[in-house]
């Protein structure tokens, strides 16, 4: 059998797990925490506190710049990650933003592509599931279900929000249709074209293949099925000894057919402390080093920072118009209370005049 290639002893249960897509950080839910891992050196870099209760699902953009969090305390947070990195120790960083239309406990989020310009998909016990623009935070659409959802993925194209309910059921969901709705009813009755049936209990995790063309869903009734998403028939069926909490669909490694292909560089263990408070002459601490934003040696700027320069550039022409506009309604506001202000005093002036006038005494 393949040995592990590193046990990494985690300061408690952790309820999700994900990796950045560049392969330099770790995320781990622990309790109420988020622990941010540098995969190079094991350093851990931040722990997070911002929910009040368990976590239950984190993931990503594809650019690495920003990562999700959802939990029990019915909050999805947007975190950028230069921010974390670059924030002091001492210090809580803010979330970008806090997503708090849920009313129960978050089960599962989806980021499509576009990086901060992205969407994400949330979902949630409260029968929705929701759409959201990261660069604004805005909720573009919010669909609601007759069951809990467990599960939420979307197709590369985003033209379709795929939700696995807790009866087992598959709910597909047009993003492009007509006319569109911020809020949506999803009545099985109507279209049942647009359910996958099979799973006999609660469905857990979905992934979309890269063509679009076939579905891969996890469930608690110990089964792993794959589905063709034009015809919504089960093309494959594999079971399991207990039941599926996890399953998605990758692109196959250059190396995974060769038998030699082994990792050249073993993973470090990952630490227990927040970068920088542990001893210096601890063992172990030999090996190459990969360090980035605020623990980078050399001058200049750092690979982070220029990627963030880049991205508020790609999206700063939005985001000043909503600031510009921001100005320009306070400055409207500060005109249309002086004009008040002075509506008032004139009022005041004739209610004075009008006043001596009456009470003048008559020659």
């Amino acid at each position: 059998q393949d040995q592990l290639q590193q046990k990494i002893i985690c300061p408690g249960p952790v309820t999700c797990l994900t990796a950045s897509p560049n392969g330099l950080y770790v995320l781990a839910g622990v309790a109420e925490s988020i622990y941010l891992w540098e995969v190079s050196n094991g350093n851990l870099l931040a722990i997070l506190n911002r929910h009040y209760q368990d976590l239950t699902c984190l993931c990503f953009t594809d650019d690495s710049s920003h990562f999700l969090s959802g939990a029990k305390d019915c909050l999805a947070l947007v975190w950028n990650l230069y921010n974390v990195l670059q924030a002091e120790p001492s210090q809580i960083p803010d979330p970008r933003h806090v997503w708090s239309r849920h009313s129960l406990p978050i089960t599962d989020l989806c980021c499509g592509f576009g990086g901060p310009l992205a969407r994400a998909a949330t979902a949630s016990l409260d029968q929705t599931a929701k759409l959201w623009e990261i660069s604004s935070g805005e909720l573009l659409l919010s669909v609601l279900f007759d069951v809990g959802i467990m599960a939420v993925t979307l197709d590369l194209s985003e033209y379709h929000m795929f939700c696995g309910g807790m009866d087992g059921s598959i709910f597909q969901v047009d993003l492009c249709a007509w006319p569109v709705q911020r809020d949506r009813t999803f009545q099985t009755e109507r279209e049942n074209g647009k359910v996958f049936k099979g799973h006999r209990n609660q469905v857990t995790c979905l992934s979309v293949s890269t063509d679009g063309s076939l579905l891969l869903s996890g469930s608690h009734d110990e089964t792993v099925r794959l589905w063709d998403i034009q015809s919504k028939q089960c093309l494959k069926t594999m079971n399991h000894k207990g039941p599926v909490t996890n399953a998605f669909i990758v692109l196959a490694p250059a190396n995974m057919v060769n038998p030699d292909g082994k990792p050249s560089m073993p993973l470090p263990k990952f630490s227990r402390h927040l970068h920088g408070t542990e001893s210096s002459d601890e063992p172990g601490t030999e090996g190459v080093t990969l360090r980035l934003g605020l623990h980078q040696q050399e001058p200049g700027q750092s690979y982070l920072e220029k990627a963030e320069r880049m991205y508020s550039q790609m999206y700063s022409t939005r985001e000043k118009n909503l600031v510009g506009d921001q100005e320009h309604l306070t400055i409207q506001v500060s005109e249309l209370e002086e004009e008040v202000s002075n509506l008032r005093k004139i009022n005041k002036d004739l209610f004075d005049f009008s006043t001596r006038i009456i009470t003048k005494p008559a020659k």
